[in-house]
């Protein structure tokens, strides 16, 4: 209960800010209905509980399972092995990922079907199944993190210039929305339990981050692949008018996406359930209070995720879109840029994977690096990206590929003169800064302003927000080890 309760003032501070900048709106500039304010209202409570029930859940149950997961690969010392394990694990984590089912249904929904949700889910897990294979290929041979990524990356800029913008938009969102509030865990701990059998502790220390960066670019290339081969034409759509729409009652909306959410979640813990009790049988050989503990941890999970879903979805999305709308048609479109920046700042506080994260950097670091230090770092960096995002949609010539190329190559220039523990570090901080809440709430609001802005695309312009969110933290978090290589060398430190 004493962590529970931990855990549940932590969550307070960070969702408080959100719900507090949202009402100061509806009080001032962008008065909104009773039946949009209230479940909003509802939806916080929602967020706030489920949020940190699910962190407790991870910490007893997904995280153990992730690591003893990645001893047990590593001890095969077998490539086949490897290679297997990482492609199954990475299609069942990846095929289960809620954030994925909101994207695709979203790109369906403004698609009008000319992207199935089934098929951008399917595609999207094989990329993520064969990069997560590649991850542990490279954690288990050490071939450097920053020379792959450069690898990687290369190939996705190249592809890029044969695909549509509207597919350029969706494949770098689906990056983002991949590494959501499931994943991360997983695939942290998986990380950090290959890592932690190497015997040379600062390669493991630095190996211990970028599985999920890897990991999170065979999204891109599997969308962009697709659609050179498949040829696509251009997408066309817009948001369909009842998503707008009041509700007759505040409650329906969350009874009516609790079960589905729940089936969903329930789908996405099965698959490491079953994996779990395999591998108790075959290898782990856990404790019985153990086993208990873990068991008892994913159900808190399966709870705390349903609860955090459900209050996104249900409270704050459609509020999302009604004032990203509301608030484009304002006399001046500096508040759409600063209110974008602003809610940038606040809603990456309240991403569930974002606290993992900064506790595995505080925890692998042994203190050194401040979880404080990162997530203050990535609060600058999601709210510059929202403010870019804005300012793209008012500036019709102004294309995602025109922040995506220099970005990129700003921070794979970065990795070659950063601390290597860095790199890994800012590379996942990308994928994990694009959870729920950016894929939900934010994406709404840019999409209901892009639906408002003369000549704005809400399917180029509403797309490639999530994509802006994984790239700035690339770049500060590279920034901030610039800065601690600086300080560690001034104190006669190495890091």
């Amino acid at each position: 209960m004493n962590v529970l309760w931990s855990k549940l003032r932590e969550v307070i501070i960070a969702v408080l800010p959100i719900t507090f900048i949202v009402l100061i709106l509806h009080f001032t500039l962008t008065p909104m209905d009773s039946n949009l304010i209230f479940p909003f209202l509802i939806g916080a409570g929602l967020i706030i509980i489920g949020l940190a029930i699910f962190l407790l859940g991870v910490e007893v149950s997904i995280t153990p399972i992730g690591e003893e997961l990645g001893k047990t690969i590593a001890k095969s010392n077998k490539l086949w092995i490897v290679i297997i394990a990482g492609f199954i694990l990475g299609f069942i984590i990846s095929i289960a990922e809620p954030d994925l089912h909101i994207l695709a249904g979203q790109v369906e929904t403004v698609t009008s079907g000319a992207m199935t949700k089934l098929a951008l889910v399917v595609i999207v897990s094989i990329g993520i199944a064969v990069l997560l294979a590649v991850g542990l290929v490279r954690i288990v041979y050490n071939f450097p993190l920053y020379k792959l990524l450069t690898i990687l990356y290369g190939l996705v800029l190249l592809f890029a210039i044969f695909v549509t913008p509207e597919f350029l938009a969706i494949a770098f969102d689906a990056s983002g929305a991949t590494t959501g509030a499931m994943t991360v865990p997983f695939i942290l701990a998986l990380s950090i339990g290959i890592s932690s059998l190497k015997k040379d502790s600062k390669a493991s220390e630095k190996d211990s981050f970028g599985l999920v960066a890897i990991a999170s670019i065979g999204a891109i290339i599997s969308v962009l692949v697709m659609n050179i081969v498949s040829r696509t034409n251009q997408l066309t759509g817009g948001i369909p008018e009842h998503q707008v729409q009041e509700t007759a009652s505040i409650y329906v909306p969350f009874l009516h996406i609790l079960g589905e959410l729940s089936r969903d979640v329930l789908i996405a813990l099965a698959p490491i359930i079953v994996i779990f009790l395999i591998f108790q049988r075959i290898s782990f050989k856990l404790s019985r209070n153990t086993v208990r503990k873990m068991i008892t941890g994913l159900v808190l999970t399966f709870i705390g995720l349903v609860l955090f879903l459900v209050g996104v979805n249900a409270g704050f999305m459609p509020l999302g879109i009604e004032l990203g709308a509301s608030i484009a048609e304002l006399d001046s479109m500096v508040y759409l840029v600063g209110i974008g920046f602003i809610l940038g700042l606040v809603t990456i506080l309240a991403e569930p994977a974002v606290y993992v994260l900064t506790k595995q950097i505080e925890t692998v670091t042994s203190g050194y690096v401040k979880r404080k230090v990162v997530l203050i770092t990535l609060a600058i960096a999601v709210g510059g990206a929202v403010a870019l995002s804005m300012i793209r949609i008012l500036i019709p010539d102004l294309q995602l590929w025109h922040y995506i190329l220099p970005g990129y190559i700003i921070a794979i220039i970065l990795t070659y003169i950063v601390p290597k523990l860095f790199v890994g570090m800012a590379f996942d901080s990308g994928g994990v800064a694009s959870g729920p809440m950016t894929a939900t709430f934010i994406l709404a609001f840019t999409q209901g302003a892009a639906s408002k802005i003369e000549n704005a695309d809400v399917i180029i312009e509403g797309f490639g927000m999530i994509a802006m969110v994984a790239l700035t933290p690339l770049i500060t978090l590279q920034i901030l080890g610039l800065l601690f290589k600086w300080k560690s060398k001034k104190g006669g430190l190495e890091l």
